[in-house]
């Protein structure tokens, strides 16, 4: 496939994404920013989830790991499985129902403040490492495979990667970030 058709995709898809941004942060205040205005249909957020869980990565490992491993690795997504019925049907239904932002906010209402800062500590490191690879091997994969024979540096790439993100998160926070995760794992099926 042509490079500049890729790129041309991926540009577009970011546009998509900018666009669904500026439609839920119309009349959007700290509420709606933070916690969507605790509004959220909690099936979507359920479903969103799941695409939040795949990423580039996904796509690059998963098969690389079946084809040398067998079905060894089926026991992982047998464990996705049984994990996102327990959080969509048990965890989500109670979170919304104590009206929990977060399982820190949990924490610190059952354990105190030590637990809860325990854990959004915990919660952080990881996802500031997990998001950092696999944004680096998005990045990479694109770098070799479109924008190396189109002459773009890699820090470039990088950069204009993070600000998209930046710009489609912010612009609406929460309630975009429930619409883009469901148009990506409806994507992903």
């Amino acid at each position: 496939m042509n490079t500049t058709i890729i790129l041309l995709c991926v540009l577009a898809y970011f546009l998509f994404l900018l666009a669904i941004a500026w439609k839920t942060s119309k009349n959007s205040n700290n509420d709606s920013f933070f916690i969507g205005n605790r509004k959220s249909n909690w099936m979507l957020v359920a479903f969103g989830m799941v695409g939040t869980s795949l990423s580039g990565v996904t796509f690059v490992s998963v098969p690389g790991t079946v084809g040398s491993n067998g079905f060894q690795y089926f026991q992982v997504v047998i464990g996705y499985f049984f994990g996102y019925l327990a959080i969509s049907y048990i965890l989500l239904p109670i979170y919304y129902k104590l009206k929990l932002t977060s399982i820190y906010h949990y924490l610190e209402q059952r354990f105190g403040m030590v637990s809860y800062k325990t854990g959004a500590m915990f919660f952080v490191i990881s996802r500031a490492l997990g998001a950092t690879a696999r944004l680096y091997l998005v990045v990479n994969i694109l770098q070799i495979l479109i924008l190396n024979s189109l002459g773009v540096p890699f820090w470039l790439t990088a950069l204009v990667i993070l600000i998209l993100i930046l710009l489609y998160t912010f612009e609406g926070g929460v309630k975009t970030i429930v619409y883009t995760d469901t148009l990506q794992t409806s994507l992903c099926f």
